[in-house]
């Protein structure tokens, strides 16, 4: 009977200690506008793995129709946390009262592509007088891309916002679009499959490559009130950076199932498309660059003081204590 009653206690205490784990984990509200992109997917990979649950946060993911959605989320504190956002949008908004601050970087450089139906005449963007080219949503970094292209190269195209690659690429199949976008993964199938072909890319900008033209942004009041759960998200954010590109099988299975893709085109996505710097949250790269870009692009009036930076750029250090 002793030892029943020992048995007994074991199981009342062990239930109790799982009780009190699972009621310590903080919630965070994550938007993303980049459902199924690599860059995108560290809050579900992480979260899948159980990395974020071991620093006791439970994400409640949200997936938008680009970062200009997903800015104006975080502006409204709608969510806690903006992944993928572009960084001269928040720039601007910063610039014009709005309370956003950024807490890491999210992507520097960009992987992303514009393309047109093989059935199409258009072979490059000099092929676009008159045509429409697509961007995801304003101020994401996509519309970026596509205003510096229409300035760099002279072009006579009209810009759109497409929504997301999916959208995007219903448009342009059907005709609606004549230049659409993607980030790989999507769209790998499609120009293996001779259906769509890639007219220009991101890396082909300057001002794209080796900037950080993407990044994580939080509401400044969520920051005040949450910055120590924010400091334990980011260490969760670059545990997972470490697991995904580590050898752990589960990685690209688990991309492949969510991203609805083949194991090869998952592979292919991380291996030939996103180097893991890429993803480095830690170093917000070319702020001069992307400034002057902002004013020749009308986002901003005129550059951020070091004044402004430093109470815009706020990036948790790694040196924080975790549960």
């Amino acid at each position: 009977m002793v030892g029943t009653g020992r048995t007994v206690s074991a199981i009342f205490a062990a239930l109790l200690l799982v009780t009190c784990q699972a009621s310590a984990q903080d919630t965070l509200r994550i938007a993303t506008g980049s459902r199924g992109d690599w860059n995108g997917m560290v809050g579900e990979l992480g979260q899948r793995a159980g990395i974020f649950r071991k620093h006791g946060i439970v994400l409640d993911i949200l997936y938008t129709a680009g970062s200009g959605e997903t800015l104006q989320a975080v502006i409204s504190n709608s969510v806690d946390v903006g992944t993928a956002v572009g960084t001269i949008a928040v720039m601007a908004a910063f610039s014009k009262g709005a309370p956003v601050r950024i807490i890491g970087a999210e992507t520097t450089g960009a992987a992303e592509y514009w393309y047109a139906s093989t059935l199409s005449s258009i072979h490059s963007l000099k092929d676009t007088d008159g045509k429409t080219i697509g961007y995801s949503t304003n101020g994401a970094s996509t519309h970026l891309v596509v205003m510096s292209f229409m300035r760099e190269l002279g072009l006579k195209a009209r810009p759109v916002a497409t929504g997301n690659s999916v959208s995007t690429l219903t448009q342009v199949m059907s005709g609606q679009v004549d230049v659409g976008w993607a980030s790989p993964a999507f769209g790998l199938k499609e120009l293996k499959d001779d259906k769509i072909r890639i007219v220009a890319r991101a890396s082909d900008l300057a001002v794209v490559r080796g900037q950080t033209i993407r990044v994580l942004a939080v509401n400044a009041e969520t920051l005040a009130k949450r910055g120590e759960l924010l400091a334990r998200y980011m260490t969760a954010y670059r545990e997972t950076l470490d697991y995904m590109y580590g050898s752990d099988p589960k990685v690209m299975q688990d991309y492949s199932d969510f991203a609805g893709t083949s194991l090869a085109f998952a592979q292919q996505t991380r291996d030939e498309f996103y180097s893991k710097e890429m993803l480095n949250p830690d170093e917000i790269r070319g702020v001069d660059v992307l400034m002057r870009q902002a004013i020749q692009l009308n986002f901003l009036a005129a550059p951020l003081t070091s004044e402004q930076l430093n109470a815009l750029i706020r990036i948790p250090s790694r040196a924080v204590r975790t549960p």
